[in-house]
């Protein structure tokens, strides 16, 4: 489309309608994927904190 060409009332509503609903996507994508990696991270700590943990619990035990 040219940028030279006239739009009606009805054509500008639509366009800013349609930036407007991808805007809303991209942002409620955005926010899925930091929530995510949230998820993720709070995953991995507590994946991390049972392996370093556990072998220590089990070679005090091991001592007594």
């Amino acid at each position: 489309m040219g940028t030279n060409q006239k739009l009606t009332a009805k054509q500008k509503a639509e366009r800013i309608k349609a930036a407007q609903e991808r805007e809303a996507r991209e942002k409620a994508r955005r926010e899925a994927a930091a929530r995510t990696k949230k998820i993720f991270t709070v995953v991995v700590c507590v994946i991390l904190v049972l392996a370093l943990g556990l072998p220590t619990i089990a070679l005090s035990v091991l001592s007594l």
